[in-house]
């Protein structure tokens, strides 16, 4: 670094780092971003990396402090974005809810199951930062735009001016998407709106005559995250999209396709449902039943696959922790960026959140009188399914957060290879035992389940965050500490914020929230789906081949595609798959925000504030999705505390047309003013 107040000369001989006031606000930021993106998870499946917005607001506030350095704003970037990431648990806890186990999400039993997990997979992917971070020479995409956005909001004093001014108008910009969406929202909930354009057909008999659909999520939220994952996921997202809404879900409707099904004893659900039922129902139901569980095959290969790819350097990055701790125990002194948290004290920390988690299955299964008996059998395979599906995981989400971002790795993947791995697993322990299937034990597969998951999403930004501080020169083991930190201000958060919108609106599945609008919640839909269908029997395993099969051409077109053209156009099948089983209007408004996102790239491209506007363009859309997630979390708090289902209704119901008429015009104009605003901003710096 050339910054003169950024080195440890600048301020009294001491290195800047890890201190209490860059903990506290990380602390804070990170309460911020886990309600926003526990909201956009339940909402769509998806979240966002923190990492940038979190580092121009701690810039923008630690520049008061003379003393504050680059690597003080790392640490609450390091902690906000940590924390925000833990909010990834909700792809698994509302399961619980779901299958009937929990009416609401107990606090501390939440709490542990986050920490002990979450701090795990910070000990996990401390082995694996050498290979992955340092030797690797993987993108790390959001990693290198974060150390971007730190290093010229804290540079020198010859272009300290330059630098307030971008961090000036990059808080601004945060803040003007968040006021944009959140007021948008407003008019939504107060029906002035609509937050959805769908239209359902059934296809003339010359196109088979089956049923399909069409949707746009009208939610600015959906946008900024669009933006984020970028044109090369959004189109695959969108090749998934019309695999099942143009192919799959017309075929499975088809009046020949279910006579043939019929007359051959073939289960379907479109077989069950009358006679002359509406579009709507016929296509909606036989996704919801039957593609989206294609889509789980599609996305279990793609994670398998991974795997694969990640042995050699899951067993390097061992190695190389291994070796140097030996040189550390034999007296050499590391460089301050190479010194990891010891590892015999990695070791301590990981035997600590073990004994956790062994104690939280034990009293699960006491308190069960299906597994009592069952207890020690119980906790052990628990333990060691955690611990070697736990380490692969990590190297998994790692691995594909450094290869296309943490906001795209495979979490989801992950979670659906995990659930239907631990239910078969504990499905065949407890036969051997003489212990019946019964709900007791898809609770008890959900709970080892949401540990894995935790160890994978921590995993999944531990390493994005650790390869900013390596391009920083940040110390290692600092980091970590504060990786640690950001665990437990994600997890306090979590359950507080899940109650929340459980007793407001409810989850698909569940028992009915007050606005009775339930959260679609996909993934964890899709994972209690799953741990139902292999422990109580009825699973479509033909589907989940079916989805296997089409992950399997996919990865071998992606390879095609990636050779021929020389990696300038890729099929990623983790993101066909989520094509798959997103709502339609959720891919759709993603699709556009890539597009939109592609488009703002391409204007400013040759500009010379390209590279400025660019950081502000990913600024838009994380205020665009935190002020929509904040939104609605502070309405599911007045619906909860008024009792009235609908506090900010403007207008009567029954104004479905005009309402949407409306939206997609201001949607539109709001969309184009915003951009070309945040054009003029960024040629002003």
């Amino acid at each position: 670094m050339t910054d003169a107040t950024n080195t440890p000369a600048a301020t009294g001989g001491k290195r800047i780092e890890l201190t209490i006031r860059a903990v506290i606000l990380g602390c804070l930021l990170a309460v911020v971003f886990t309600a926003a993106n526990t909201y956009l998870g339940l909402k769509v499946g998806l979240t966002f990396a923190s990492a940038i917005p979190a580092a121009v607001i701690s810039m923008a506030i630690l520049r008061a402090f003379r003393t504050s350095t680059i690597w003080e704003n790392m640490t609450v970037q390091t902690v906000a974005s940590v924390g925000g990431a833990m909010s990834s648990i909700i792809f698994v806890l509302p399961g619980l809810v779901m299958v009937g186990w929990w009416l609401e999400f107990p606090f501390w039993e939440s709490v542990a199951i986050c920490i002990f997990g979450g701090v795990l997979g910070v000990t996990f992917s401390i082995p694996l930062r050498r290979a992955l971070v340092v030797e690797a020479g993987l993108p790390y995409p959001e990693g290198v735009a974060a150390a971007e956005v730190l290093t010229v909001g804290s540079r020198g004093a010859e272009q300290t001016e330059s630098a307030v001014r971008e961090n000036a108008a990059g808080l601004w910009v945060v803040i003007a998407g968040a006021v944009a969406s959140a007021g948008y929202a407003l008019l939504v909930a107060g029906r002035v709106f609509a937050g959805e354009a769908a239209k359902f057909i059934k296809l003339p008999a010359a196109l088979g005559g089956g049923a399909t659909g069409i949707g746009f999520g009208m939610q600015f939220a959906l946008l900024g995250a669009g933006h984020l994952i970028g044109l090369t996921v959004g189109l695959a997202q969108l090749f998934g999209l019309i695999l099942a809404w143009c192919i799959a879900v017309p075929l499975l409707t088809s009046p020949d396709t279910i006579a043939w099904l019929t007359a051959h004893n073939i289960p379907s659900i479109a077989t069950t449902l009358p006679v002359g039922v509406e579009a709507e129902t016929l296509a909606s139901t036989v996704w919801a039943k039957e593609v989206r569980f294609m889509g789980a095959g599609v996305i279990g290969v793609a994670a398998i696959w991974t795997l694969i790819k990640l042995a050699g350097p899951l067993i390097g990055g061992l190695t190389s922790a291994l070796a140097a701790n030996r040189r550390r125990q034999g007296g050499e002194v590391l460089d301050r960026t190479e010194q990891d948290i010891p590892i015999n004290i990695v070791a301590g920390l990981s035997v600590v959140c073990l004994v956790g988690i062994a104690a939280i299955l034990a009293l699960f299964a006491q308190g069960n009188p299906t597994l009592a008996g069952s207890t020690a059998l119980l906790v052990g395979g628990g333990l060691v399914y955690v611990i070697v599906i736990g380490f692969a995981v990590a190297a998994i989400c790692g691995y594909m957060a450094g290869l296309i971002g943490s906001s795209n790795s495979p979490v989801s993947g992950v979670g659906i290879l995990a659930i239907v791995i631990a239910s078969v697993l504990l499905l065949g322990v407890l036969a051997l035992a003489g212990v019946p299937a019964d709900p007791s034990v898809v609770a008890f597969a959900l709970i080892v389940t949401a540990v894995v998951f935790a160890v994978a999403v921590i995993a999944n930004d531990n390493l994005q965050d650790l390869k900013t501080g390596q391009l920083v020169g940040a110390t290692p083991w600092r980091q970590q500490v504060a990786l640690i930190i950001g665990v437990g201000a994600g997890a306090i958060v979590i359950p507080v914020i899940l109650n929340l919108l459980n007793q407001a609106f409810g989850f698909a599945g569940g028992p009915k929230g007050i606005a009775d609008a339930p959260l679609a919640a996909p993934q964890a839909t899709l994972i209690s789906a799953l741990a139902k269908g292999v422990i109580e029997g009825g699973l479509r395993w033909d589907l989940i081949g079916l989805g296997a099969v089409i992950g399997v051409v996919i990865i071998v077109l992606d390879a095609v595609l990636n050779k021929a053209t020389k990696g300038k156009v890729k099929l990623p099948p983790l993101a066909v798959g989520i094509g798959f089983y997103l709502p339609a209007a959720v891919t759709t408004m993603l699709v556009v925000g890539a597009v939109c996102g592609w488009i703002y790239d391409k204007a400013i491209k040759s500009t010379r504030f390209a590279d400025v506007g660019r950081r502000m363009g990913v600024l838009l859309a994380s205020g665009l999705i935190v002020g929509e997630s904040l939104f609605l979390v502070m309405t599911a708090g007045v619906i909860v505390g008024t009792g009235n289902d609908a506090p900010f209704a403007m207008l009567p119901e029954g104004s479905a047309w005009p309402a949407m008429l409306a939206g997609i015009a201001a949607f539109v104009v709001l969309t184009f003013g915003l951009y070309n605003w945040v054009i003029r901003q960024s040629a002003k710096v």
